[in-house]
C-alpha cells in the first residue's frame, strides 16, 4: 500500500513567534519543526505501511529552511519526502494550499493520503477535505481509529457525542485526531538514515499550478483580550436565584 502523509513545518512553539512588522505574517526561520499533530498521521501511515508492506511518502508545502521538520518525519521511518517551496506561495490561504498539495500528491501513486485535522499555526481545519475533493476521492475525517479490510478503509469518526463508524474503498483521504496512535520516537539509526533519504523540492511551476490569485492580506494583529474577573456570590441559601437570574439574562432559560 502506497501512503502519502501531508506534513507541515512550523516555527518551534517553544520559542516566541515573530511577526513581520509590515505584513504581520509569521516569520518562518530556517529552524522549523514538524507540526505536532502531524506526528500522529506519520505514525498511523507507518503502521499501515508495515502491515501491508507498503511505502510512506511525505508531502509538504512551505519554506524549506534546513528541513529539520521533514527530517524528523523521515527519521520516524518515512521513505522519502516532497516539499513545495516557492516565494509565490507567500500569503496562500487554505484553498491554495490544498490545490498545491493535491497537485504534488497526484504525482505519486497513492492508496491513502493521511493528514492531521488542522495545523497549529493556521487552524483552518478544512485542508484535508479540500484535498480529497480536488483528488476526487472520499474524505474520512476525524478518525480516532483506523483499520483496513482488504481495499476498504474503516474508521471510528470522533464526534461530540461519541463516534460514527464510517468506511470507504481506497483510495481515500484520512484526517486523524491526536491519540489515534502513539507516535514513536526516532532512533539514532533512524536519524542517521534520514540524512540520506531523498527529499525533492518543487516549485509551483513544476506542478503547473496557477497561484496568481493569492491576495491574502493581514490588516492588523492584536493581543487577545484578557479574561475579566468573575463574580463571587456568598451562598446564604439563595445562591440558586442568582444562577437563575444569570441564565435568564443570557436567555438560556
Amino acid at each position: 500500500m502506497n501512503i502519502v502523509v501531508c506534513v507541515k513545518q512550523i516555527p518551534d512553539p517553544a520559542n516566541p513567534s515573530q511577526l513581520d512588522p509590515e505584513t504581520h505574517w509569521l516569520v518562518r526561520p530556517d529552524e522549523q519543526v514538524m507540526d505536532d499533530g502531524d506526528r500522529y498521521g506519520v505514525e498511523m501511515a507507518l503502521q499501515l505501511a508495515e502491515a501491508s508492506e507498503g511505502s510512506v511518502t511525505l508531502v509538504s508545502m512551505g519554506p524549506a529552511g534546513n528541513l529539520q521538520g521533514i527530517r524528523q518525519a523521515l527519521a520516524m521511518g518515512a521513505d522519502k519526502a516532497v516539499i513545495v517551496t516557492d516565494d509565490a506561495l507567500r500569503g496562500a490561504g487554505a484553498l491554495e494550499t490544498a490545490r498545491v498539495l493535491a497537485a504534488a500528491i497526484s504525482r505519486e501513486e497513492f492508496d491513502l493520503v493521511l493528514c492531521g485535522t488542522e495545523s497549529t499555526d493556521g487552524y483552518s481545519g478544512v485542508v484535508p477535505q479540500q484535498v480529497a475533493e480536488l483528488l476526487g476521492v472520499p474524505a474520512l475525517t476525524f478518525a480516532r481509529k483506523v483499520t483496513l479490510d482488504g481495499d476498504t478503509v474503516k474508521i471510528e469518526q470522533q464526534t461530540a457525542g461519541g463516534y460514527n463508524e464510517v468506511e470507504a474503498p481506497a483510495p481515500v483521504v484520512l484526517s486523524v485526531t491526536a491519540g489515534v496512535v502513539e507516535p514513536r520516537y526516532p532512533t539514532f539509526k533512524g536519524i542517521m538514515a534520514a540524512k540520506s533519504k531523498p527529499v525533492d523540492q518543487l516549485s509551483v511551476a513544476d506542478l503547473g499550478v496557477d497561484v496568481s490569485g493569492i491576495n491574502q492580506e493581514i490588516l492588523a494583529v492584536r493581543d487577545a483580550p484578557s479574561r475579566a474577573a468573575g463574580t463571587k456570590i456568598e451562598d446564604e441559601g439563595e445562591a440558586h436565584l442568582e444562577i437563575v437570574s444569570k441564565l435568564q439574562e443570557l436567555k438560556v432559560v
